[in-house]
């Protein structure tokens, strides 16, 4: 019979004394290796997703140890967060003790196991021989602009008391935790100018050789960078500014440029963010995110109610949810834009589909040429104008099954007329 108890204490007793798992103190450059595992959050004790992970960064410690690497395999608690917190409130305690009594636990399980690591490189993210070094990261970010404040709509949990990230709300709009509904809130948070390094990290991907191809595909969607043009529409008729001062823009006589500010209190335009500026002619309504502060200013009062409960059943979805792939809805808010090169009324809408931090949180639709714009405007009888056409075919909206969104040849595009649609996003950017 194999007495494991006591055969595996003397051996993680006889490892301990003997430093197999600590790092070499001055370790031959050509032979150093670092090697890291996720940091655990302590929640309580370990579960078999984190010896999943955890057994598999061992044995590759074994690998490389046995292949003659000097290796550095330290360990480290993911400790700060508001779930630590709840559960201390749960738990009557101080979140400090609380977390530190699980982090003890934890650690203990992994000793148990015989897992390679170093433990005089413990990482415990709470305490402030570490948060210093957060801190100070943080004030070096702030000195060079890349961290500022400003109010974004967040996922809150009533119940818990605690924002929640998208991936914590389920698909049905509730909490992961307590099931109870989650609303959308406006907060002001803190943010990092990450897109300042969007190209950076887009090109770093490619130097990533041993990467799936997969995975980069993931991370370049996570980067999101997208290049285009910001077009102004102006809002036709009087819009009275409230709450959205400042928010606004005014056009110029040309409808050519525009800046901050607003004119005799009255909404005059709004940005909208595009990557096909060539099918700008083919727009036929502007869809604008549910949240946004403009939504208040550009709703009549007629539609008032309408746009006010669909809002709230929008803050209910995730934003997974709300950017599938699948049929969308909306509401129409009674006001009209003004397409700023051919002259036409274009309807604005409210739609779920449309994120606030994307863009302007304004997206021009074109139902012609973009599937999701083709299937919002069949199901709300609104016009479809054809501007870019295949090279051998004449589309008409009467015939069309599906958007036409490959480039091709202009259309009812004005001075455009004849020019390939590559061009044109040149041309019409200028």
């Amino acid at each position: 019979m194999y007495d494991f108890k006591s055969i595996e204490s003397k051996w993680r007793q006889y490892w301990e004394t003997q430093g197999v798992y600590k790092t070499p103190a001055s370790p031959d450059p050509a032979r150093k290796f670092y090697l890291l595992e996720m940091f655990a959050y302590p929640s309580g004790d370990l579960h078999i997703g984190h010896f999943r992970n955890y057994t598999v960064g061992d044995a590759y410690w074994r690998y490389k140890k046995m292949s003659g690497a000097e290796i550095m395999h330290p360990f480290g608690w993911d400790a700060f967060g508001l779930p630590a917190e709840e559960a201390a409130i749960k738990h009557k305690l101080h979140p400090r003790d609380w977390t530190g009594k699980n982090i003890n636990t934890s650690r203990q399980t992994l000793k148990d196991l015989a897992i390679s690591y170093d433990w005089d490189r413990e990482v415990i993210t709470y305490t402030p021989e570490y948060y210093k070094w957060t801190q100070w990261v943080f004030l070096q970010l702030y000195k060079k602009g890349l961290a500022y404040q400003a109010e974004s709509a967040v996922n809150w949990c009533p119940a818990c008391k605690t924002v929640l990230a998208n991936e914590q709300v389920s698909a049905e709009g509730v909490c992961w935790r307590c099931k109870s509904t989650v609303t959308k809130r406006n907060l002001k948070q803190w943010f990092f100018k990450i897109t300042d390094y969007a190209q950076k990290l887009l090109d770093g991907l490619d130097k990533l050789e041993r990467w799936p191809e997969s995975i980069k595909a993931m991370q370049r969607y996570w980067i999101g960078r997208s290049e285009g043009t910001e077009i102004v529409f102006p809002i036709a008729g009087n819009v009275t500014l409230s709450a959205a001062k400042g928010l606004a823009t005014k056009v110029n006589s040309d409808s050519s440029s525009h800046q901050g500010g607003t004119q005799n209190d009255t909404l005059r335009s709004i940005p909208v963010f595009t990557t096909r500026p060539d099918t700008v002619y083919g727009v036929t309504f502007m869809a604008i995110a549910p949240e946004h502060p403009l939504v208040k200013e550009l709703t009549t009062p007629e539609q008032k109610k309408a746009v006010e409960e669909y809002a709230a059943r929008a803050a209910a979805k995730s934003e997974i949810d709300r950017a599938a792939v699948g049929e969308k809805d909306g509401v129409f808010t009674g006001s009209f834009a003004v397409n700023p090169l051919s002259g036409e009324q274009v309807q604005l809408w409210v739609t779920d589909y449309v994120l606030l931090h994307y863009g302007t949180g304004v997206v021009m639709g074109v139902p012609a040429h973009d599937q999701r714009d083709f299937l919002f405007a069949k199901k709300y009888n609104i016009p479809i104008k054809v501007v870019i056409n295949p090279k051998d075919q004449n589309l008409t909206p009467e015939t069309m099954t599906a958007a036409y969104t490959e480039p091709g040849i202009m259309v009812n595009s004005g001075p455009f007329n004849g020019l390939a649609s590559t061009d044109g996003i040149v041309k019409i950017s200028q």
